[in-house]
């Protein structure tokens, strides 16, 4: 059984119409000499059904002429006030005319005619696209589409042949199975719909040839109707539309250098999906052997193996990416060692995302120290360390120092680096570019200005106090010259094993070595001392924070307090006493609020911040965060001296000083200090650490 979208009938209603207007329209008695037609109905009518004339004088009307010149002669009923007539198959819609001897009447309204369309079969239920599909029916002449799933229309241009009963059509490459359907086009269609799906072939994968396949080479699909796939899908990249060949039973296709793993696409014209039972898999490189390995950072090595032609990247230990050289091979490539790579396996990938790794990690070649030239020598004097492959050093740390060095130069048997304060003789250790590290077997001699020798000191210290220096033949010792070239003037005790000295209150604060000359002239330097101290606050209008009025508006943690053991001058300050993690605002406010930055203006080099601030407690991590944020743009430094040394506490209230041309938005340096107009404060951010101190007077102090 099919079913009908829509179809006309209206048996009903023709005949209500009729019963109407043979009411409205019959005459009074009068007499009439005249064929008159008055009505006619039902309308729309169905062809086979009856057809009623209403009028006066019809039994004069010879022929009643139907659409479109259908004559009809013979009726069933016909007096003087009625004809009915059997409607002929052939009529179409139009103006009926009755034929008299007075002439022909013809009507006014127009008959119209229900076309009972009937979709009843098609075949063949399965078919391919191209193939023949015959549908059979009743009134298909008046059909002017034929409906396939996915709404592909074929109209009646393109029809093989129609009739009344039967329409027969190709199916179009872009069918999918399901239902059909045939439209006679008008503007308010009628479409009558079929019950049963055409199953429209699609190609089937029944084999993969080879598998693995690799990438570039052909890969053969075998399976049915597979001259119906117009593109081949590969996982991970685009669909391939051109195949080196192709019939109903085979396909030979390229596979992309960026295909996947993964089941593969054929594609119909009807664009529908037909993926693969089994998986594709792609072939990946063999690797057998990386040589030299050792290998110098910097040098090439060459790998022999299987299938290196797939090879589109190689990643050497730390993460570093090396250049694959021309004129590789499958079996053979070059590729250059990154100068910052580490020892590591190394890993090679292909466009399709496949990665195999070497079986045993590169080595790197490393420095060899021989000796040194010259063997010994004093602070800031230059050396040469000799040896092979030198030049793939970038710092040299000594004994003692606190940092390592930069070398000044660096060939393959030589590099030449200054000696640092505060070296004490023994090994040297050269860093190479990729971090790692090689120690001399033998000691450097660092050479002394003076037999004395320092054996203990503090390592903290602030002006105006009085710290002992122990060691030996101290009292060839001279002069006694503090950070920032500020000489002593204060001693209490000075002789061969003590050196008692009072802090000059003009010492520069922060960590740094004090220098000593000897009666011959010659400097002598000490361990490094961190130098603390308060300097005055030089211009009370430049303090925004004193938390004796200027104080925070908001923030995550702590507060004001005031503590006479803790108190700087017995005023208020600023406590965080808490284990931090991530950001953790302290204090702030915002520009409009006693912000000086109209006093600085544009003369951001001739200002600095600085504030005062007590550690009681080592910090170990994270940063302070201090932030301007103006119309200009969002300012940040980060004040983070535990950084390198991995913790700091001050043990009494310091000084920091940090220049305002260090407060960046990306790269750009504030260019106003009077556009600060938003935040302005600190936080903790970027770390995790047990924070426990008190900051006081934060302000801006010309240079």
């Amino acid at each position: 059984m099919y079913r009908p979208y829509k179809i006309l009938t209206y048996l009903s209603a023709g005949f209500l119409a009729f019963a109407l207007l043979f009411s409205a329209c019959k005459k009074d008695e009068e007499a009439s000499t005249g064929v008159e037609l008055f009505s006619f109905g039902p309308s729309p009518a169905l062809r086979g059904g009856e057809l009623k004339i209403i009028g006066a004088n019809l039994d004069r009307v010879s022929a009643v002429v139907l659409p479109d010149n259908v004559n009809v002669t013979s009726f069933n009923t016909r007096t003087t006030e009625l004809i009915t007539l059997t409607i002929p198959e052939e009529t179409v819609e139009g103006k009926i005319i009755l034929k008299t001897p007075e002439g022909d009447i013809t009507s006014i309204s127009r008959l119209s005619i229900s076309e009972p369309i009937i979709l009843a079969s098609f075949s063949p239920e399965t078919a391919r696209p191209g193939d023949l599909l015959t549908i059979q029916g009743d009134y298909l002449n008046l059909i002017r589409s034929v409906i396939f799933s996915s709404e592909v229309s074929v109209g009646d241009t393109l029809f093989v042949s129609q009739s009344k009963e039967k329409i027969e059509v190709k199916v179009p490459e872009a069918a999918q199975t399901g239902l059909i359907a045939v439209s006679n086009g008008e503007e308010e269609p009628i479409i009558v719909e079929s019950e049963k799906e055409l199953s429209v072939t699609v190609p089937q994968v029944l084999q993969l040839s080879p598998n693995p396949v690799k990438a570039g080479t052909v890969l053969t699909i075998q399976g049915t109707d597979l001259d119906l796939a117009r593109q081949v899908g590969f996982e991970g990249t685009s669909v391939v539309t051109s195949f080196v060949s192709q019939s109903a039973d085979k396909i030979e296709v390229n596979v992309p250098a960026d295909a996947h793993d993964g089941k593969i696409l054929l594609i119909p014209g009807s664009f529908v999906e037909v993926p693969s039972a089994e998986e594709l898999i792609m072939v990946v490189p063999q690797i057998t052997d990386i040589s030299p390995n050792p290998v110098k950072n910097g040098e090439n090595v060459t790998v022999t193996g299987a299938d290196l032609d797939l090879v589109t990247r190689v990643v050497f230990g730390g993460n570093k990416v090396g250049a694959i050289l021309g004129g590789g091979t499958a079996t053979e490539i070059r590729v250059k060692v990154p100068i910052s790579a580490t020892e590591d396996v190394v890993l090679f990938r292909t466009a399709a995302e496949k990665e195999v790794a070497s079986a045993q990690a590169l080595q790197l070649v490393r420095p060899v120290i021989t000796g040194f030239t010259p063997s010994e020598a004093r602070f800031g004097e230059e050396i040469s360390i000799e040896g092979e492959d030198l030049d793939l050093v970038s710092s040299v740390i000594f004994t003692g120092a606190a940092d390592a060095v930069p070398v000044n130069n660096a060939l393959p048997n030589a590099a030449t680096v200054d000696v640092p304060v505060g070296a004490l003789t023994g090994p040297l250790t050269v860093v190479m570019i990729n971090g790692t590290q090689v120690a001399s077997a033998f000691d450097f001699n660092i050479l002394l200005s003076t037999n004395a020798v320092i054996t203990d000191m503090p390592a903290m210290a602030a002006p105006g106090d009085m710290i002992s220096i122990v060691g030996e033949n101290l009292d060839e010792l001279n002069e006694v010259i503090f950070p920032g070239e500020v000489p002593a003037t204060m001693f209490g005790q000075k002789t061969a094993t003590l050196i008692e000295v009072f802090v000059p209150m003009g010492t520069a604060t922060g960590v740094g070595n004090i220098k000593f000359i000897t009666f011959d002239g010659e400097e002598f330097f000490s361990p490094p001392i961190n130098i603390q101290g308060v300097d005055p606050v030089a211009d009370p209008t430049l303090v925004f924070f004193n938390f004796d009025g200027l104080d925070s508006w908001w923030g995550d943690t702590g507060g004001i307090e005031n503590d006479p053991g803790l108190s700087l001058d017995g005023s208020n300050y600023f406590r965080v006493n808490a284990s931090l993690s991530g950001w953790t605002g302290f204090f702030w406010r915002n520009g409009g609020d006693n912000f000086p930055g109209a006093v600085v203006g544009a003369g951001i080099g001739d200002y600095v911040l600085k504030f005062d601030i007590n550690v009681l407690e080592p910090i170990t991590g994270g940063e302070f965060a201090w932030r301007l944020k103006g119309s200009d743009g969002d300012f940040w430094r980060p004040w983070k001296p535990w950084e390198g040394t991995g913790s700091f506490m001050t043990d009494g209230w310091i000084t920091i000083t940090i220049p305002l041309t260090e407060f960046l938005d990306g790269g750009n340096q504030i260019p106003n200090l009077a556009n600060i107009t938003e935040d302005f404060g600190v936080a903790f951010n970027n770390g995790d650490s047990f924070v426990n101190v008190c900051i006081d007077n934060v302000r801006f102090e010309a240079r």
